[in-house]
């Protein structure tokens, strides 16, 4: 007798778990009911729907030629490190998944001798990769030319696309005068 009174109680244990676990969780909503906004607190701007960008900041609006005069060269060299997996710096390097961008600034658009563009960009032959043709570029590659075979998503930040376009200006032996000056 004293066998089925043990397995009475672990059923009743069981049970009582089971009713308590359900109860609390009726409880706890009573309690902790959830509040509704009635506007959302964080406002993400996504790309409008004909793919053009959603309105940048004061900060990002302003022109190249502006953010190059504050701009870092070695901070541009130290962001550029991650176009160096598709990309060389050095004069006369190879062209890698990308092009050598040694000489770039002031470089005819999609001629760089022994690279093979994507037809994107060789709509864009007979411009030169001036500086607001590269803050654009390194805004959205997508954008700019679309259908690229540029992969990279593009830096937002207009201080840092200026940093690096001040360091792809370096890499020259004659680099193109900034904007203005």
């Amino acid at each position: 007798m004293a066998g089925s009174l043990e397995g009475n109680k672990l059923v009743a244990a069981i049970l009582v778990a089971g009713i308590v676990g359900a109860g609390s969780s009726v409880f706890a909503h009573i309690l902790y009911a959830p509040h509704h906004l009635e506007e959302p607190v964080f406002v993400i701007e996504a790309a409008a729907s004909g793919g053009e960008a959603a309105p940048a900041a004061t900060e990002e609006a302003k022109p190249i030629g502006v953010l190059l005069a504050s701009a870092s060269a070695d901070n541009g060299a130290k962001i550029a490190k991650k176009c160096g997996a598709c990309h060389s710096f050095d004069k006369g390097g190879p062209n890698k998944v990308g092009p050598n961008l040694w000489g770039v600034v002031g470089r005819p658009i999609a001629e760089h001798e022994g690279f093979s563009y994507s037809a994107a960009l060789g709509e864009k032959k007979g411009q030169s990769w001036d500086y607001d043709h590269l803050d654009h570029f390194i805004t959205s590659p997508k954008d700019y030319a679309p259908g690229t075979k540029m992969t990279f998503a593009g830096l937002s930040k207009g201080a840092e696309r200026a940093d690096v376009i001040a360091y792809l200006r370096t890499l020259s032996d004659s680099p193109a005068p900034l904007p203005g000056g």
